[in-house]
């Protein structure tokens, strides 16, 4: 991201090449998300203007034309100034290369002046903003920013007068343009490496000597990346910007570089050196990796699909916020100090779905699950292991059966129960009975049972089955099992 050293350096080379120039002929792109003004009146309002200076505060740059009015450019992610066949400046983003057609396809604003010179404004990820305004300086955004860190530097006792006044993050502060402008993320990172500065400790509580070692880091920084003109390949080698880009940082100077967010930026600290003092620390919620972008910065909304798993990342925000537990979060699955913990973690973890549904439902005051087996809830309406007493060693069927008693359902007889398959057979088909002669000998019978076929033909079944058993004495004792209501089927 183009941020103060990289703006100054496109300022001094549009001042060094075309001040005093007549702009001939001026294109503005169409596109109402960056060009914040009527395209037409835009380069009508640019033909035969000259261009008296070209200024900057923080990462805004404006021209200041013979009259007005004046075009103000806002870099975003992505803004750049290309003057063809002049070396502005390189860093990371939106380099636009030699052999790319000219005015490149990203350009927004694109001038030819009266000695054959073109420069352009481009943007490739569309964040930067184009605007036209009479005086740049009275009006948002420009008129909103703090002191230029470059051009209006604060003494030392106003910097620390300043931040006792301030009960956010150092890193959120110095991002915020109202409080210093032209500070973006790699420098602030660069800054507070430097001060040994947490990025998440306090403002109000760092020491004076902590306030005057940020000022003095801020004040070397900006100034050495402007005059080497924000080429990042001239960088003092110990500086944490050869290092912290990309998913797998490694170190600085054999001290491991770790992520965090601060000020709602992915942030690149040493933990050894930048160490959190007193109670008083800035909100903190650990980068994934995997949501960092190859150059570091936070990665935009939906660029790739390589999120952490939902639900866990919740319970860690929640809890960093000092929020309670989702209702939808287990209470079993939070650790001592609210944040998620992994399933197995100890010995109250390891339990079987079941048990962790119903322990969940007593905890939210409510009754089991109709789901839940009644003889499977313990006393104070926890679940219990299977056969941890008596009536819980029951076999599956049994248990299936008390179960669908205990919801008021009709317990039914496999045995004597009919058949789709036998209900649909047509006719006056008679039931076969079973007659046993012996102990050992079994024939079948056919039993005439009066109104057996009118039943048939008004779709009622009306099974009957009569056993004979003969006793070793030779008396026959019949029993009967009990017939069951006749049902009626659609």
């Amino acid at each position: 991201m183009p941020e103060l050293p990289e703006v100054e350096a496109a300022r001094r080379a549009l001042e060094a090449h075309c001040v005093g120039r007549r702009i001939r002929r001026c294109a503005v792109a169409d596109d109402p998300k960056v060009v914040l003004s009527d395209r037409v009146a835009f380069e009508r309002a640019m033909v035969g203007r000259t261009i008296v200076a070209a200024r900057r505060r923080g990462k805004n740059l404006w021209l200041r034309l013979d009259a007005p009015p004046f075009p103000s450019f806002q870099f975003g992610m992505a803004g750049a100034i290309y003057i063809k066949g002049v070396a502005v400046t390189k860093y990371k983003r939106s380099a636009v290369k030699s052999t790319d057609e000219w005015p490149s396809k990203y350009s927004k604003f694109f001038v030819e002046l009266d000695d054959g010179l073109e420069f352009s404004f481009t943007d490739k990820r569309r964040f930067a903003r184009v605007r036209l305004f009479d005086d740049p300086e009275t009006v948002p955004p420009i008129s909103e920013l703090g002191p230029d860190a470059l051009f209006e530097p604060m003494s030392v006792d106003n910097f620390v007068e300043s931040l006792r006044k301030k009960k956010i993050g150092i890193k959120a502060l110095l991002l915020d343009q109202s409080f210093v402008s032209g500070i973006g993320n790699w420098i602030a990172d660069e800054v507070l490496y430097q001060s040994r500065t947490h990025p998440l400790q306090i403002a109000s509580s760092l020491t004076r000597e902590s306030c005057e070692a940020l000022h003095q880091s801020i004040q070397e920084v900006v100034k050495y990346a402007v005059d080497v003109d924000a080429d990042s390949g001239r960088f003092p080698i110990e500086w944490l910007f050869h290092h912290r880009w990309g998913k797998n940082p490694g170190k600085v100077d054999g001290k491991k570089i770790e992520f965090i967010t601060a000020g709602g930026r992915t942030t690149a600290y040493v933990p050894q050196l930048q160490k959190l003092t007193g109670t008083q620390s800035g909100k903190a919620v650990v980068a994934d990796p995997r949501q960092v972008s190859n150059d570091g910065d936070a990665k935009e909304a939906g660029e790739d699909d390589d999120d952490p798993k939902p639900r866990k990342r919740v319970a860690i925000s929640r809890a960093a916020r000092g929020k309670p537990p989702s209702r939808k979060t287990n209470p079993m699955q939070l650790s001592e100090d609210g944040g998620a913990k992994e399933v197995g973690a100890d010995g109250d973890d390891d339990l079987k779905p079941r048990k962790r549904v119903a322990i969940s439902r007593a905890a939210r005051g409510k009754p089991p699950s109709r789901k839940t087996n009644p003889m499977q809830v313990s006393e104070d309406g926890g679940a219990k292991e299977v056969g941890a007493d008596g009536d819980d060693d029951l076999k599956p069927r049994k248990r299936v059966a008390t179960s669908r008693v205990a919801r008021g359902q009709q317990n039914k007889d496999a045995a004597s129960a009919p058949s789709r398959k036998t209900e649909e057979i047509a006719g006056a088909k008679k039931k076969p009975s079973i007659e046993h002669g012996s102990k050992n000998s079994v024939k079948t019978v056919e039993s005439h049972g009066a109104g057996a076929t009118g039943n048939n033909d008004h779709g009622l079944v009306e099974p009957s089955v009569a056993v004979h058993r003969v006793s070793d004495h030779g008396v026959a004792r019949t029993s009967s099992r009990k017939k069951t209501k006749p049902v009626k089927y659609q």
